[in-house]
């Protein structure tokens, strides 16, 4: 006669795992799930950032700061106002080098500096936009605009603490993630090249 005691049901094991809670798989996929929000989120983010470069590029190429459509108007940051900027920044700054190196090169200058502006202006919302070498784009945006926050920083005018971090801090993050790999074109270049591809 058999030992019926020592025989356990199938299904009571398999209701045992499942009343146990969330798999290892179930934890994969959760995990997978939302990396997969923070890529979409920070692609946004860069495009986002993308439309804002290349709106202020268009208006330095066009040379019109102010847009009526009827329903709204706004402005925009074209060549005169970022030269503005500039002037007002480094001739307030304590930054004596910075400022120094603003006044007698880029202002004496600014004919050149200016089309670089909106070169570099153009070039970085296009790559940001689409995702193509994202990181560079997003060091290049920030090369252009710390200085002026730096000279504004260590200056005697009051300034909101947070006028230039609230950009500044974005694009550093764009310049650390490759959100480019996330509806845009850096993540074609990344699956043909792999490692290579550092964007």
């Amino acid at each position: 006669m058999s030992d019926t005691s020592s025989e356990v049901p199938t299904s009571g094991r398999q209701s045992d795992r499942s009343a146990s809670g969330p798999t290892r798989t179930d934890g994969a996929a959760a995990l997978g799930a939302s990396s997969l929000v923070l890529a979409r989120g920070f692609a946004a983010l860069r495009i986002f950032f993308g439309l804002i470069w290349l709106s202020n590029g268009i208006a330095k190429l066009i040379g019109v700061g102010s847009y009526d459509l009827g329903v709204v108007s706004f402005g925009l940051l074209w060549l005169p106002q970022a030269q503005f900027i500039a002037g007002d920044a480094a001739g307030g700054t304590t930054f004596a080098p910075l400022g120094g190196l603003y006044q007698d090169i880029v202002l004496a200058n600014f004919g050149f500096f200016g089309a670089f502006l909106t070169i570099a202006e153009l070039a970085a919302g296009l790559a940001l936009l689409f995702g193509v070498l994202t990181r560079a784009a997003a060091v290049g945006t920030l090369l252009l605009i710390t200085p002026i926050w730096l000279m504004y920083l260590v200056s005697d005018a009051t300034q909101y603490l947070w006028t230039y971090p609230v950009d500044l801090l974005p694009l550093l993050l764009l310049a650390i993630v490759p959100s480019g790999r996330t509806a845009g074109f850096d993540g074609r270049l990344a699956a043909r090249f792999g490692d290579r591809w550092p964007f």
